[in-house]
C-alpha cells in the first residue's frame, strides 16, 4: 500500500519498445531506487522490465493515470557508470529507442528479471504451505506452489516460469514460502600471481608497435595495419601482458564465432589467467555467468563478438578489435549499432588504449588515421620468415571449366597436393547449386515468399531459401511440364566438395560452411583436423577466409569474384579487395611459399590490376580519393530508411511521405534519394523499399532526422507498413 503521509514520487522508466521516450510510474514511498536500476512495471495487460532513467520527474500524463511500479530489481545501477554512458550515447547517436538499446546491452536473463548480483534468492515451501488454501482463481500462485513442491527454485531460474518474483513475495507474505540467499563469487584475478609464458621474440616492426601501445596513457586509439601473417596477434599478446600485470582487464572483440575458440587457445597458451568467451553460441545461463564474472573482476580476459562491447569490467585496461574492417561488427537487425565504433567510444569513456587490427583496414579507419584521430602502426613483414604470397590472375574466358575450375587451376591443385601440402578453395556460396532448372522447358524453382531463387541442398534433398529460410523437399518433377530432367545450375560449396573429391580421390576433403558446421563442436573438430593434417583439400566460405592459421596451406584458389566488379554498391570494391587479401593470407604462413590463384572473366579490370600489382594500401589510397571526390562515406554521413509491407504500394507510399517531409526540412547540401525497391524487393512475404538520406556532417544529419522521428511516432503517415532507420548503413540488402 502507498504511504499516505509521503506522496509517491514519479520516476521515468525506459522500456523495450520502439518508442523513443520513457514512461512515467509512481514509486511507492517505502521503495528506494537509483537511476540505472531495473524495475518491473505494469505495461498494457502484462508487465515489463525497464530501466530507471530519471527520478522525481514532472509526469507527462495526468496524475490519476499513473500506475505504481511492481518491483525494484536492483539495489544499484545494473551497469557501471561508463558503460551506462556508452549505452545512452549509442541510443542517441543511432537515433534508436533508449529502452530497446538498454535491453540489447544486457544478457537475456537480466532482461527477464534474473538477479544481476552474484547473490541469488532461493525460494522454498514453508512448513505451513500444505495447510494453506489458495483461491482457485490465483493461477500464478497455484503454479508457483506446484513448482516448489518439486524442489527449491532460484531467482536465476525464474525467467523460465509462468510466474514472477512478485507472486513468490505474495506467497511469502502469506507464510507459504520462505526466501533465503546464496552467494557464489570467486576472487578477482589480480589477487592471484600472473603467469606469462614466453612467446617468440618480436621483430623490429612488432617491437615499435608494442612499445607505442604500452607507453600509452589514458585513451589512445591505434590502427594496427599488418599484412596477413605479420604477427598482429603477437602484438596484442605483448600489450595484453602489460595490462594484466597492472591488474587490469582486457576486452577482445572478434567478428566471427569461429574465431573465438582458436583465439581463446592462443591466449591460454600465453597467459595462465581466468578468461572466457562471449558469443551467441552460449546458453543464456552461460552468458550471464560470464557477464557477472567479468563485472566482478574474476576474468582477466574477455573474448567476444560484437555484443561483447557491452560487457562490464571491474578494471578495464585495454580494448582490442581484431579484423576491425569486418562487416560482422555491424548489427543488421533491431538496434543497428557498429561494434567497432562503440569500442572506440567505450575506450574513450573508460580512458584506456584501443587497438584496431586488420590486414585490410576499413576506409573509415584509414581516413581517421589520415586525419590524426588514430595513431597508425604498420607491420609489413610476415612473421617467422614467411614469404609474401604470390598472386596469379587466371583469365577463364574460352577455357573449359570443371567444377568451376580452369585447367591451370586444376594442375596447380594437383601439384601442391602431390608435394604433401594443403589447398584451400574459396567459394562464398553454400549449398549444392543456387538454382534448380528444368532442362526440358526452362522452368526455374522460385521462392514463394521472396524475389529470389531457393538453393539446392542435395545432401539434405531440400530446396532452401537463404533469405527467408523457407524449406521444402527437392521436387522430382517440373511444376510446369512434369519432366524429371531437373538440374542444378551454378556452383555451391556442397557441389564443389563432391566434384573435388571425385577429381582427387587420393586426398581427403573437408567443407567449412554454415551447413557443414551446424552441430555443436563440429567446427572446432574440423579446424583441428585441418591443423593436424587429416585433410588436404579445404573448401569453404567466409568462415575460412579470416584469422585462421594453417601452416601447411600453400595454395588458395578464389572462385567467382566477377559479380563484385560491377556492383552498384559503392562499397563492393572495398569488400572485394579485403576478401582477396584476407583469403590470400591463409596461404604460406609458415616456411613454405604461398600462392593465390584468382579466376576471372575480366582480368583487365583496374581494381584487380591495382590490387594484385600494388597491394591493398595503394588500392585504399585511391579509393579514399574517389570517395572524397564523390562525397561518399567516410567523407559524408548516410542514413537509410527501410520499409516493408504485404503490399508494395503501402511500403512505397510510407517512404514517399517520409521523403517529402525530409525534403521540406533539408539543410543546404542535403539530399534524399528514393524510395527505391530494395535489392531483394520481396522477402518473407513482404515487399521492401528504401530511402537514402545523406549530408556531409554527421551531427547535422542527425539534427535533420530527429524531429521527423518524433513526428512519425506521434502521427505516422499510415500503419499498413513498418519502417526502420539505419544510421551509417554498410549493407543495402
Amino acid at each position: 500500500m502507498l504511504n499516505n503521509q509521503s506522496p509517491p514520487r514519479v520516476i521515468r522508466v525506459l522500456l523495450p519498445t520502439p518508442m523513443r521516450r520513457g514512461f512515467d510510474y509512481l514509486l511507492p514511498a517505502d521503495c528506494q531506487v537509483q537511476e540505472g536500476a531495473r524495475v518491473r512495471v505494469p505495461f498494457g495487460k502484462g508487465s515489463r522490465i525497464g530501466l530507471v532513467a530519471a527520478l522525481d520527474v514532472a509526469p507527462q500524463v495526468e496524475a490519476d493515470k499513473l500506475k505504481a511500479i511492481d518491483e525494484v530489481l536492483d539495489a544499484a545501477p545494473v551497469l557501471p557508470a561508463a558503460l551506462g554512458k556508452l549505452v545512452r550515447w549509442a541510443a542517441d547517436y543511432y537515433l534508436h529507442s533508449a529502452g530497446d538499446a538498454w535491453q540489447q546491452a544486457l544478457p537475456v536473463l537480466l532482461r527477464q528479471g534474473a538477479p544481476a548480483s552474484g547473490e541469488e534468492g532461493i525460494w522454498q515451501l514453508s512448513a505451513d504451505a500444505a495447510k494453506a488454501a489458495v483461491p482457485k482463481n490465483a493461477s500464478k500462485q497455484l503454479a508457483a506452489l506446484a513448482r516448489l513442491q518439486a524442489g527449491e527454485l532460484s531467482d536465476f531460474d525464474l525467467a523460465e516460469q509462468s510466474f514472477d518474483r512478485a507472486t513468490l513475495r505474495t506467497l511469502a507474505d502469506k507464510g507459504l514460502v520462505t526466501l533465503s540467499h546464496r552467494r557464489q563469487q570467486g576472487q578477482p584475478f589480480w589477487t592471484s600471481p600472473l603467469v606469462v609464458n614466453p612467446g617468440p621474440r618480436p621483430n623490429s616492426e612488432q617491437a615499435v608497435a608494442i612499445t607505442a601501445i604500452n607507453s600509452a596513457k589514458g585513451f589512445a586509439p591505434f590502427l594496427l595495419e599488418g599484412v596477413t601473417g605479420s604477427g598482429k596477434t603477437e602484438v596484442y599478446l605483448s600489450a595484453m601482458s602489460e595490462t594484466l600485470k597492472a591488474g587490469k582487464q582486457v576486452l577482445v572483440l572478434v567478428p566471427e564465432i569461429s574465431l573465438t575458440p582458436q583465439t581463446l587457445r592462443r591466449f591460454q597458451k600465453r597467459f595462465e589467467v581466468p578468461m572466457a568467451l562471449l558469443h551467441s553460441g552460449l546458453t543464456d545461463k552461460e552468458r550471464l555467468s560470464v557477464w557477472r564474472q567479468a563485472r566482478d573482476g574474476e576474468l582477466g580476459i574477455v573474448i567476444g563478438t560484437r555484443s561483447a562491447v557491452f560487457t562490464p569490467l571491474a578494471r578495464p585496461g585495454l580494448i582490442i578489435v581484431d579484423e576491425e574492417h569486418d562487416a560482422s561488427f555491424k548489427q543488421q537487425e533491431g538496434f543497428r549499432y557498429h561494434g567497432r565504433d562503440l569500442a572506440v567510444v567505450r575506450a574513450q569513456l573508460e580512458q584506456v588504449p584501443l587497438v584496431l587490427g586488420s590486414a585490410t583496414p576499413a576506409l573509415e579507419s584509414l581516413a581517421n588515421a589520415q586525419a590524426g584521430k588514430y595513431q597508425k602502426l604498420t607491420l609489413n613483414q610476415r612473421a617467422g620468415g614467411a614469404s609474401q604470397v604470390r598472386f596469379d590472375l587466371i583469365d577463364i574466358k574460352h577455357q573449359p571449366l570443371t567444377a568451376g575450375l580452369s585447367p591451370p587451376v586444376l594442375a596447380a591443385i594437383k601439384a601442391h597436393l602431390g608435394r604433401g601440402e594443403q589447398v584451400l578453395v574459396f567459394l562464398n556460396r553454400r549449398g549444392f547449386a543456387p538454382t534448380l532448372l528444368c532442362h526440358e522447358c526452362g522452368w526455374i524453382a522460385d521462392c514463394q515468399r521472396c524475389t529470389a531463387y531457393p538453393t539446392v541442398h542435395r545432401g539434405r534433398q531440400r530446396l532452401i531459401c537463404h533469405h527467408c529460410g523457407s524449406d521444402r523437399p527437392l521436387p522430382h518433377q517440373c511444376h510446369s511440364c512434369g519432366s524429371t530432367q531437373l538440374v542444378g545450375v551454378g556452383l555451391g560449396t556442397e557441389q564443389l566438395e563432391v566434384e573435388l573429391t571425385a577429381l582427387f580421390p587420393d586426398y581427403k576433403a573437408v567443407r567449412i560452411d554454415r551447413d557443414a558446421t551446424r552441430r555443436k563442436g563440429s567446427l572446432e573438430s574440423a579446424l583441428d583436423g585441418i591443423r593436424q593434417g587429416q585433410y588436404q583439400l579445404l573448401i569453404g566460405t567466409q568462415m575460412l577466409a579470416k584469422g585462421h592459421h594453417f601452416p601447411d596451406v600453400t595454395l588458395v584458389v578464389l572462385l567467382d569474384v566477377d559479380g563484385a566488379l560491377y556492383s552498384a554498391d559503392f562499397r563492393a570494391a572495398e569488400r572485394l579487395a579485403q576478401l582477396v587479401v584476407q583469403v590470400a593470407g591463409r596461404a604460406g604462413r609458415a616456411n613454405k611459399p604461398g600462392r593465390l590463384l584468382l579466376q576471372s572473366h575480366h582480368p583487365e579490370h583496374p581494381l584487380l590490376s591495382q590490387l594484385l600489382t600494388n597491394g591493398y594500401g595503394a588500392f585504399a589510397e585511391e579509393a579514399l580519393v574517389e570517395r572524397r571526390q564523390t562525397l561518399l562515406p567516410p567523407f559524408s554521413a548516410q542514413a537509410l530508411f527501410r520499409s516493408d509491407a504485404l503490399k508494395a504500394e503501402d511500403a512505397q507510399s510510407l517512404l514517399e511521405a517520409i521523403g517529402q517531409r525530409l525534403q521540406q526540412s533539408a539543410p543546404q547540401g542535403g539530399w534524399v534519394l528514393g524510395p527505391l525497391p530494395a535489392p531483394l524487393e520481396k522477402r518473407a512475404g513482404k515487399y521492401r523499399f528504401q530511402l537514402w538520406v545523406q549530408y556531409q556532417d554527421k551531427k547535422v544529419l542527425r539534427q535533420w532526422l530527429a524531429p521527423l522521428l518524433a513526428e512519425l511516432e506521434a502521427q505516422p503517415p499510415h500503419r499498413r507498413a513498418n519502417w526502420t532507420l539505419d544510421l551509417d548503413p554498410i549493407d543495402s540488402a
